[in-house]
């Protein structure tokens, strides 16, 4: 069994996804002790956001710039890394309604046609079925579906609909919001979120 965990918070050691994300992957591994885990921080280590001089490597352009070759080579690299495993946990906050710009520019690294989804006459398939992705996800307020935020849930909403695009059926999110509502909220919010954690390896 092979997990993939990826970070995108910028906030570092302060971060409440990342303390999530790590508990659910102490969580699976308690559930699993034999499994394989790699770890991939994206904003200490992020892939570059696509360019024109992308696009044109992936249609069999050879870049000129070193950095170009080394990023392509990065996004590669995480494409493979998303392929290979079994479990993919992210830790993701919400950052102006949306994901972290760097874990938007690692799933556009994943994107790719003939790879994760290919397009038929009668619609997309996606090439990527029987993983599990668990997602830790942090917000500042409220934005599930009963509440008066919904609507600006560009965050869960995208990673849902993104990797059921790829084939992904198995998905879970362990929340913690209402964080900067009060140091109250944020305590209870984090707990609740533990306690979602623990029964992942009951």
């Amino acid at each position: 069994m092979r997990l993939l965990h990826v970070d995108s918070s910028i906030l570092g050691p302060g971060s409440v996804s990342r303390l999530l994300s790590a508990e659910i992957v102490a969580a699976e591994k308690r559930r699993d002790p034999s499994i394989s885990v790699t770890y991939r921080d994206l904003a200490v280590d992020p892939v570059g956001h696509l360019s024109g001089a992308h696009l044109a490597a992936f249609q069999g352009a050879v870049p000129e710039e070193a950095s170009l070759r080394r990023d392509v080579a990065a996004g590669q690299a995480a494409l493979e890394e998303f392929l290979g495993a079994d479990v993919i946990v992210v830790g993701a906050p919400m950052y102006n309604f949306s994901v972290p710009s760097q874990l938007k520019a690692w799933i556009d690294r994943l994107a790719v046609a003939g790879k994760t989804f290919r397009y038929t006459e009668k619609g997309p398939v996606g090439l990527a079925p029987g993983k599990r992705v668990i997602v830790a996800s942090s917000r500042g307020s409220i934005y599930g579906p009963e509440s008066q935020l919904a609507a600006l849930d560009h965050q869960e909403n995208y990673l849902r609909s993104v990797f059921g695009f790829f084939g992904v059926t198995d998905m879970t999110f362990i929340r913690a919001e209402g964080l900067a509502m009060s140091p109250e909220h944020r305590a209870k919010a984090i707990d609740a979120a533990k306690g979602e954690i623990a029964q992942l390896a009951a």
